[in-house]
């Protein structure tokens, strides 16, 4: 049983993996025996995580990419497959936020937000897969939200950008999956992470979460690792086009 869920002898790429999610994920990978390639665009975050984990004694590479620059993501990816060997396994996790009523929501916010949360899945997705389709075998893990299913004020642009990174995970499922590759989501709800500072810091807000999601709390990143572990390894090798909510209940429960 030990062996289905093993990364043993796997490398995977996440990207904005400099800190939050991306860099709990990494970890969580990491101690499953995965060989890590962080990804950002800030130089200086992105070495300091990366020293982090080679100081736990994890083996990790850092390549610094935009990842919603189309031909730079290929450049980069190309480079490191032809350098340092193949990646097995991408979590697609590069995100932002944006909260204004829909009313006033700015157009450069609009078009900042359909750039990093859907077009980089594409972008890095395409690049990744291409060399995963040679070998008949791959992993690609797209990062979407609560928001994929539900709505709140404030970030309907948002919540567009992660239906349609369900969308095009199953999109992903449905050409590659003849190729040996498996492509799913991780839907997460509330978690305690940057993005969420502002909402982690209101009280309101917080007492109004715990009342909404079934399991009355937050979520802490590292609980976000099983399903990684999971959807990286032998375990999934017929789940495909799959979004796993891991959101305390709150899409279960009225």
């Amino acid at each position: 049983m030990s062996t289905l869920f093993s990364l043993s002898g796997r490398r995977a790429l996440i990207t904005g993996s400099s800190q939050g999610i991306g860099f709990a994920l990494a970890q969580g990978l990491a101690q499953a025996g995965a060989q890590i390639v962080l990804n950002g665009r800030d130089t200086a975050k992105l070495s300091a995580a990366a020293d982090t984990m080679r100081a736990a004694g994890h083996t990790v590479d850092a390549v610094a990419f935009d990842a919603t620059d189309h031909n730079g993501v290929r450049a980069a990816i190309d480079a490191f497959e032809a350098d340092s060997g193949p990646i097995d396994i991408l979590i697609n996790n590069a995100g932002m936020q944006h909260r204004t009523e829909l009313e006033n929501f700015p157009a450069d916010a609009f078009e900042r937000l359909l750039q990093t949360n859907i077009a980089s899945v594409f972008h890095v997705g395409q690049a990744v897969a291409r060399h995963m389709i040679a070998r008949g075998a791959g992993k690609i893990i797209n990062i979407a939200s609560v928001q994929t299913a539900l709505a709140r004020p404030g970030i309907a642009p948002y919540t567009a950008t992660k239906g349609a990174v369900a969308n095009l995970t199953k999109g992903m499922a449905t050409d590659w999956a003849k190729h040996g590759l498996q492509c799913n989501a991780i839907a997460p709800g509330y978690f305690d992470t940057p993005l969420n500072a502002a909402l982690v810091a209101d009280p309101e807000f917080s007492a109004w979460l715990e009342k909404r999601t079934p399991a009355g709390r937050w979520g802490q990143v590292d609980e976000l690792v099983g399903a990684a572990v999971f959807l990286s390894s032998q375990a999934s090798s017929f789940v495909n086009g799959h979004t796993l909510y891991v959101d305390g209940g709150i899409t279960a429960s009225l």
